[in-house]
């Protein structure tokens, strides 16, 4: 029953974030949508299926659980026994649940929006990071208990391996949701602007540390933002197959197929460095292996993503399904000056420049110790 519940909790945080980016692409592509619309239906479905399969596991702990099940149990109010995933995940279904009327509401009184981080849809987000987070933190408990059973000779390395996987998936989803959070200033529009590389250093870091140092697998930050990848470039390939068109004025850019969402950064360009040097200064301490791994990340980030960047946004050879550089709002001109160059606010001197990857690189800095600490607390879960 457990190792059913922990691939339910995964499936939900697959099922919310894949509606999630569906649901961006509905309002890139038709307009308003319904309460009821395909991707919120897909984005519901994640929530109930965490909160029934959590709230199930919370009763039958408190009711029908072993005397070492409860001892391994938080326990609540001083009667129920739950995992600590198990309540993020309730948390998470109740908040996201809350948001659907809270959207609708939203909508009918103020109208159009194609903000990701308008009032409902940041409960919305806050909602799918709680039951993201739970699925990960629920597979890093049975994991860590499975560990020790391997080291004792209690159990085979198959199950490791497959739990490894599981993590490397609800941690890819929850990286994809951290990026979402962010897209609207990491766009290929901002690429050659500080800003970009200091939201970037202030992000990434904290998660994909903490993966690293939870799970003990060389190349745990690598997998991690492989799924991502994965997940990005499937909903960049996928969606735009189907057929949509704008429903609402002013229609500027007419098309007959959904406009995808965004090609994924190459963040798992900085995850091979990180997980090399985690495994090649595995003798530092975490102060000194900070700035080792922080200077690593930007670095690699800003040279990738810098040309990267450039070639989304001024290349024709991106403006094909396989990068989607050509996807555009239907309410923007496709004619706009600016549309495939970078304009003069989006660049910056050579001297602001750097001026801001030295802030980025001190916000690298404290991103990286907070995730290296981050992660050794999701190492010591137990329950």
């Amino acid at each position: 029953m457990r190792s059913f519940y922990i691939i339910a909790t995964v499936f939900s945080s697959f099922c919310v974030i894949t509606g999630l980016i569906w649901d961006i692409c509905w309002h890139l592509s038709i307009g308003r949508d319904g309460l009821l619309s395909p991707p919120h239906l897909i984005i519901y479905l994640g929530a109930v299926v965490a909160g029934l399969f959590s709230g199930y596991e919370i009763l039958r702990k408190t009711f029908r659980g072993s005397a070492d099940e409860k001892a391994g149990s938080v326990r609540i109010w001083g009667f129920f026994y739950s995992s600590l995933g198990a309540l993020f995940c309730v948390w998470g279904a109740l908040a996201m649940l809350t948001s659907a009327p809270f959207d609708d509401w939203w909508h009918n009184t103020y109208g159009l929006d194609v903000k990701i981080l308008s009032p409902p849809h940041t409960v919305l987000i806050l909602g799918i990071i709680g039951i993201q987070f739970g699925a990960m933190i629920s597979v890093i408990a049975v994991k860590n208990q499975f560990s020790f059973r391997v080291k004792n000779k209690f159990e085979n390395t198959s199950s490791d391996t497959t739990l490894f996987w599981l993590f490397s998936l609800s941690a890819g989803f929850l990286l994809t949701i951290w990026y979402t959070l962010l897209s609207e200033e990491l766009g290929r529009m901002e690429s050659h602007h500080s800003r970009f590389y200091i939201f970037g250093a202030s992000a990434f870091p904290l998660l994909l540390m903490a993966v690293g140092k939870a799970v003990k697998h060389r190349w745990t930050v690598t997998a991690v933002t492989c799924v991502y990848t994965a997940l990005m470039l499937g909903t960049l390939w996928i969606i735009p197959l189907f057929p949509a068109e704008p429903k609402l004025g002013p229609i500027l850019n007419h098309f007959d197929h959904y406009q995808p969402f965004a090609f994924p950064l190459l963040l798992v360009m900085p995850a091979l460095a990180i997980d090399l040097l985690r495994h090649q200064f595995a003798f530092l301490n975490d102060w000194m292996l900070t700035p080792v791994l922080a200077s690593a990340f930007l670095v690699i980030f800003f040279i990738v993503q810098w040309y990267t960047g450039a070639f989304l946004m001024e290349s024709p050879y991106a403006r094909n399904w396989v990068f989607g550089s050509s996807s555009w709002y239907f309410g923007n001109d496709p004619n706009w000056e600016f549309r495939y160059k970078f304009a003069p606010w989006m660049l910056e001197s050579t001297p602001e420049l750097i001026k801001g990857l030295a802030v980025a690189w001190v916000c690298c800095l404290i991103s990286t110790r907070i995730g290296l600490a981050w992660g050794n607390w999701m190492h010591k879960i137990q329950r």
